[in-house]
């Protein structure tokens, strides 16, 4: 497996030269850069092109949600897995909604964050269990609210996708072709009236359609 290279984004120095330690004791990841700021995040993504970006959401200059934005905007961006110390509602849908393709805690600890930075290179849209509880409380589903229910394996789909799970994973593990499940992802953003794997399930945990594991 390639190594991965991460670009960091933290305004606090000590948190950056945290995270470039713990991820330099793992073969399988190099730290290709770092930025204090979202501006600087966006300039290092277009000079370093690292394979993630770990956001900080709180940052003086531009913050990280405003930041995600823009470089998701970018053709070829990579994805932007956000690690804060921050989980209310509004943090976190703001960021999903902005193209993050995760949303991790700070507190995470560091086999679950490792996991969850090869789950975002991988295409996976990975949550911490508190977020995705925050998210699956959020919102009471109504009849009105579901649109066209899911078949019994789209729901299977989604749940793997919510588990972090890539295209390759999901087919693997249902005994289907990618081209399959690429088929399923078209009708579940279809039905989820949503766009992009993260959306589709924050929708579905929103509208009660799974429930992911704890722990």
């Amino acid at each position: 497996m390639s190594v991965i290279r991460l670009l960091i984004v933290d305004d606090h120095p000590v948190v950056r030269a945290g995270l470039r330690g713990m991820f330099e004791t793992d073969p399988g990841f190099a730290v290709a850069g770092e930025a204090a700021n979202g501006e600087e995040a966006i300039e290092r993504v277009a000079s370093e092109r690292p394979d993630v970006v770990l956001m900080d959401l709180q940052m003086p200059v531009l913050d990280g949600v405003e930041a995600i934005r823009r470089i998701r905007r970018s053709p070829g961006a990579p994805p932007v897995l956000v690690l804060t110390t921050y989980d209310s509602d509004a943090q976190i849908l703001r960021a999903i909604e902005a193209g993050a393709a995760g949303y991790m805690l700070k507190d995470a600890p560091r086999e679950t964050l490792f996991g969850a930075v090869r789950s975002a290179v991988g295409g996976g849209s990975p949550l911490a269990p508190s977020v995705a509880a925050r998210l699956m409380h959020r919102l009471v589903p109504s009849p009105s609210a579901r649109g066209d229910a899911l078949s019994g394996r789209e729901l299977e789909v989604v749940a793997l996708l919510a588990q972090g799970a890539s295209n390759k994973e999901i087919a693997h593990a249902l005994h289907v072709s990618e081209a399959t499940i690429k088929t399923h992802l078209s009708h579940i953003f279809e039905k989820l009236v949503v766009t992009d794997r993260t959306s589709a399930v924050t929708r579905a945990i929103e509208r009660g359609l799974i429930e992911l594991p704890r722990g």
